[in-house]
């Protein structure tokens, strides 16, 4: 299965040791980032490291060994951008355009536990917990 990844499932998973990080570690699915999720990770990094108590170079260290361990791709807004119309039509929150436009590029569903995400029927919005329920 394809994912494109919110910010909030990747910063669950670099503040604790948790279920979602052993998903996104273990699974054989393939992630998807926008490219500003970096630009998102640092302007948040103060709150990061307060929640985990690691320095700002091991949260960037496990960033890293995140992005390597899952083989999760970074993708420049420049590949997706034709999509952003469509997406801000179909997103429910204006914040989460750039994933909407993501997933829409490449016809595929995204990870979330921001229900309000799940308020529109075009892209598949799964949360942790559905993901983590046996098929």
């Amino acid at each position: 299965m394809d994912l494109v990844l919110d910010a909030n499932v990747l910063f669950a998973a670099l503040i604790r040791d948790s279920h979602t990080r052993h998903l996104i570690l273990s699974s054989s699915w393939t992630f998807y980032i926008p490219e500003f999720l970096f630009e998102e990770l640092m302007n948040n990094l103060d709150v990061i490291t307060e929640k985990t108590g690691l320095s700002e170079e091991k949260v960037r260290d496990l960033f890293t060994e995140l992005m390597i361990r899952a083989s999760i791709t970074s993708v420049p807004s420049s590949e997706f951008i034709e999509y952003f119309e469509q997406a801000e039509s179909v997103c429910p929150d204006p914040d989460d355009v750039h994933y909407f436009a993501l997933a829409l590029k490449l016809r595929c569903a995204i990870w979330s536990n921001d229900k309000k995400l799940k308020e529109q029927n075009i892209i598949k919005v799964y949360a942790t917990k559905e993901l983590s329920e046996p098929k």
